[in-house]
């Protein structure tokens, strides 16, 4: 199973991006995956959570900095997670990283793309 993101970019406060991965090496694709969500990692700071999605139902969990702000979709056809992020503040700035989880006996684990890098200047 392999995650590749895009879409990070220096940005502007106030400004917004697109996040994207693409998950391949499954036959299913991303419905393979029970959970998929981005995670981030800040310059000397521990990894946090940013938003999570259930394959299977769609109900999203998003960080409260986040909220009103960020969304979390998908497209099975494209087999693609997206995070589309506006209104950016420099606290936003980050690695940000794609994570899967599977509980498919085929696919069972939990999976991290290489991260793509956000940087929001004030």
């Amino acid at each position: 199973v392999q995650l590749v993101e895009s879409g990070g970019d220096l940005v502007q406060f106030g400004g917004s991006l697109r996040l994207s991965c693409v998950i391949s090496g499954t036959i299913g694709g991303i419905i393979d995956m029970d959970v998929m969500g981005w995670y981030r990692q800040a310059l000397g700071k521990q990894r946090e959570l940013v938003a999570t999605m259930t394959i299977s139902n769609g109900d999203t969990n998003l960080r409260d900095s986040v909220k009103g702000r960020f969304t979390i979709s998908r497209d099975n056809t494209k087999n693609t997670l997206y995070l589309q992020m506006n209104n950016l503040r420099p606290e936003d700035t980050a690695v940000y990283y794609c994570n899967a989880k599977s509980g498919n006996s085929l696919y069972k684990g939990e999976y991290w793309g290489q991260g793509t890098p956000v940087t929001v200047s004030s």
